[in-house]
């Protein structure tokens, strides 16, 4: 008899999965969302405290930062790293998360490897403040091989039409604020496996593997934070490309980011890095080099900027200012 467990796709583990993952959407959930999880949309209803709304969204994965985290058999921190992507993309706009659904696609399930990976997911939810609210768990045998498994996710957030951040206000002299990563995040790790060949090898007293899955910082309250009090211009999320194709996207007009490349801390992963062969470039040109999130603010308001996002908890760095031309980044 053929049947659907025959063809390699497992109901039961299919609800298995669910209900160990409903524990873990259940805490991210706010008196904004009307449903629950397994109804066939996500509901959330907006408040009345936006005079003229506009949706902002986003969407992204983790990447080839999974095949480490497959090799270390450490599946709950990447779930962070996809909600961090999104959410910390579209707070580039002065966007406040809402909700975020993900989407897990593997060869064969296997529910406690899902539950982990939306375990990080929730915990991503709540470090941004936005709510779970959906999402769908794909098994697909003969497409992706046994023991792979993706996961993508999409954000939702608002922001009044007039408090928008587009760039639109940056001048020649405001000054451009870096605020730290917390190592690689989820951006060129291709690159990584190819220099770095044992996940297990020791570095300053972990594995580097174990480094490696660090997960990506969240922004969201300390961004939202800062929104409250200053007045900040332009914001860039630092992803793939790094510095040079990163930093240009937040300026609306023809102007050009000078950043001093010794005024931040460069984390030793990406020393090592270095030490394998990949060129100073190719690393400001792939990674964040410890910078994972830049804003552009007035030069009056730069140390008051600073001293705050201190207090959240987060080094910051005056990395630069902004000169008119170029419209491109010149590493000094």
């Amino acid at each position: 008899m053929i049947d659907y467990k025959s063809s390699g796709v497992n109901i039961k583990e299919g609800y298995k999965t669910v209900s160990l993952i409903k524990e873990y959407t259940k805490r991210t959930q706010n008196s904004n969302v009307l449903n629950g999880i397994g109804s066939f949309a996500g509901m959330f209803q907006l408040n009345g405290e936006y005079k003229n709304p506009v949706l902002v969204s986003g969407t992204d994965g983790v990447g080839t930062k999974l095949d480490i985290a497959f090799k270390m058999n450490k599946y709950d921190t990447v779930g962070i790293d996809c909600v961090a992507m999104s959410v910390n993309d579209i707070l580039c706009h002065g966007a406040k998360p809402l909700f975020f659904l993900d989407y897990i696609a593997c060869g064969r399930l296997e529910a406690e490897v899902a539950a982990g990976l939306v375990k990080g997911v929730s915990e991503g939810c709540l470090q941004s403040e936005c709510a779970l609210i959906g999402g769908e768990t794909a098994e697909m045998p003969g497409f992706y091989d046994d023991g792979k498994y993706d996961i993508a996710g999409f954000a939702v957030g608002i922001v009044d039409r007039d408090k928008i951040i587009d760039g639109s206000s940056i001048n020649e002299g405001d000054i451009l604020i870096g605020i730290e990563s917390s190592g690689v995040h989820s951006n060129g790790y291709s690159l990584v496996r190819k220099a770095i060949k044992d996940l297990n090898e020791d570095f300053q007293g972990k594995k580097i593997g174990e480094v490696l899955l660090t997960p990506t910082n969240i922004y969201v309250k300390t961004i939202l934070g800062l929104l409250k009090e200053f007045n900040i211009k332009g914001m860039s999320h630092i992803t793939g490309g790094g510095f040079y194709e990163n930093i240009p996207r937040m300026f609306k007009d023809d102007f050009t980011a000078v950043v001093d490349k010794n005024s931040f801390n460069v984390p030793d992963i990406f020393k090592h890095l270095m030490s394998l062969g990949v060129d100073e470039k190719e690393m400001f040109n792939t990674f964040n080099m410890g910078i994972g999130f830049v804003l552009c603010v007035n030069k009056e308001d730069e140390h008051k900027i600073i001293n705050k996002i201190n207090n959240f908890g987060f080094k910051a760095y005056k990395i630069g200012h902004v000169e008119r031309g170029g419209k491109e980044v010149c590493l000094k």
